[in-house]
């Protein structure tokens, strides 16, 4: 993956604002972006700015979590671990997505 002088302008943005820029070996092409038990995944774009690639995710053990209904309730689920989707968790996800978002768009 190569990336522009716009790209690294971007990254160390959020980087300034908490995000720590991670790698995750199974989506080699695109650069991760972690806060707390949250992380994306970003699109480098040809224009120089970043889309986010699927949704951010819940991370459990590392590893991304899809959120799934489950017999009594809502989980993250990861492989064969799951956590309870619980109110603080969710207000982590819900608060992680809307400031990527927003300084994504800031950044632009």
């Amino acid at each position: 993956m190569e990336l522009t002088s716009q790209h690294t302008a971007i990254l160390e943005r959020l980087r300034l604002r908490g995000f720590q820029i991670v790698g995750f070996p199974m989506y080699a092409e695109y650069v991760g972006v972690r806060r707390g038990n949250c992380a994306a995944l970003l699109a480098p774009l040809p224009s120089g700015a970043f889309s986010i690639y699927g949704q951010p995710a819940y991370l459990i053990g590392g590893n991304f979590s899809a959120k799934m209904l489950q017999g009594n309730g809502h989980y993250f689920v990861s492989k064969k671990d799951k956590l309870e989707a619980s109110p603080e968790r969710n207000a982590e996800l819900e608060a992680f997505s809307a400031e990527l978002a927003e300084a994504l768009l800031r950044t632009a």
